[in-house]
């Protein structure tokens, strides 16, 4: 069963968003902002109702089942049809302001949640062509300078002051958004002037991936705006928007209060479970494929998705990403539910 395609099953089941959006569209009024209630809504309530996952470990030959990369190779022109066609329905003419409104949001909820979940998959690969669907995924939202920044940086930094995608205890969502944004982009930009430097490559050239990827989106924006006007270009800027501040919110939740201890010199003790919060949800493991077991990637970043375990000395989420999306909105409802929880592994790590 483990080496057979059926064991891909659960991971298939964020394919189902794509479909939610579509008839959203299709059935409109109302019908619209549909996929934003199914994901904040109905799926915490699944999510407490198929429980947490029973077992720490999975199965060992999982990690040799190559089925699991189909789950994130076939999304990559799934979610590329999407955005055409929900692009193309924006620019129709048929859909009311509202409408497009629930569109954009779908689509973005989709490309963050979902499509940002298999890129970050992709670009840990070691093939090339896969790490290549991961940057074609970014670029669909324009952060392509994310896979630089997040291999470079965060899994380097992850838990110290030096990673702007680390979370400070007492800083709200709305604080850690700008922070994160900007400062991913800079530490991007940080690592390639230096790639740049080694090549004896100037920094403002065709070689820069930063720019080249800035490029791109203006084209594409060019592009949208000569097909379709200022609405179809702003609603795949829309959707962009809405899948950055999900991955940005996902950053937030994954190590939020969790610090490494300095040892001096500016070096800090080395990555370990107690610095990424987990969290054992079923069905937010089954459509992020495992993201959620983010403890076990931080100390193995090249396991596939399908091998990341539970691990026991990890910390643990008291509810699903979605749950824990909207009580990041509220920020005294976050302070009050995981300052306790950070603060008790602070003093837990300092005795």
């Amino acid at each position: 069963m483990h080496s057979s395609p059926l064991a891909t099953f659960p991971f298939f089941l964020s394919y189902l968003l794509p479909l939610v959006v579509i008839l959203s569209v299709f059935e409109r009024g109302w019908w619209s902002f549909a996929p934003i209630g199914i994901v904040f809504v109905v799926l915490p309530l699944l999510d407490s109702l198929f429980g947490v996952a029973a077992q720490w470990r999975e199965a060992p030959e999982l990690a040799f089942n190559r089925y699991f990369r189909a789950v994130t190779w076939f999304w990559v022109p799934l979610q590329a049809f999407l955005l055409a066609w929900v692009l193309r329905e924006v620019r129709s003419g048929q859909l009311s302001t509202g409408e497009i409104v629930g569109a954009t949001l779908s689509m973005g909820i989709a490309a963050g949640a979902i499509g940002a979940t298999f890129a970050h998959e992709l670009i840990h690969r070691r093939y090339a062509a896969e790490r290549a669907l991961g940057h074609v995924l970014l670029a669909l939202i324009g952060y392509t300078h994310f896979a630089l920044h997040h291999i470079q940086g965060h899994h380097r930094w992850v838990a110290t002051p030096r990673d702007p995608a680390t979370a400070r205890l007492n800083e709200s969502f709305y604080q850690f958004l700008p922070r994160s944004v900007v400062g991913g982009f800079i530490s991007a930009w940080h690592f390639e002037d230096e790639r740049l430097r080694r090549r004896n490559k100037l920094l403002v050239s065709f070689s820069n991936r930063i720019l080249r990827g800035l490029g791109l989106q203006a084209v594409a924006c060019a592009g949208l705006f000569v097909w379709g006007g200022r609405v179809p270009m702003f609603a795949y800027l829309g959707q962009a928007a809405v899948a950055i501040t999900i991955i940005e919110a996902i950053n937030y939740l994954e190590h939020y209060g969790l610090m490494r201890r300095e040892l001096g010199n500016g070096e800090f003790e080395r990555v370990s479970p107690q610095h990424s919060w987990d969290s054992a949800y079923r069905l937010t493991n089954w459509l992020l494929i495992n993201l959620p077991r983010h403890a076990d990637h931080h100390c193995s970043a090249n396991k596939r998705y399908q091998a990341l375990e539970l691990l026991p000395m990890a910390p643990r989420l008291p509810a699903g990403y979605a749950t824990m999306f909207l009580m990041a909105l509220l920020p005294p409802l976050w302070f009050s539910v995981m300052n306790p929880r950070a603060k008790s592994l602070a003093r837990a790590g300092r005795a």
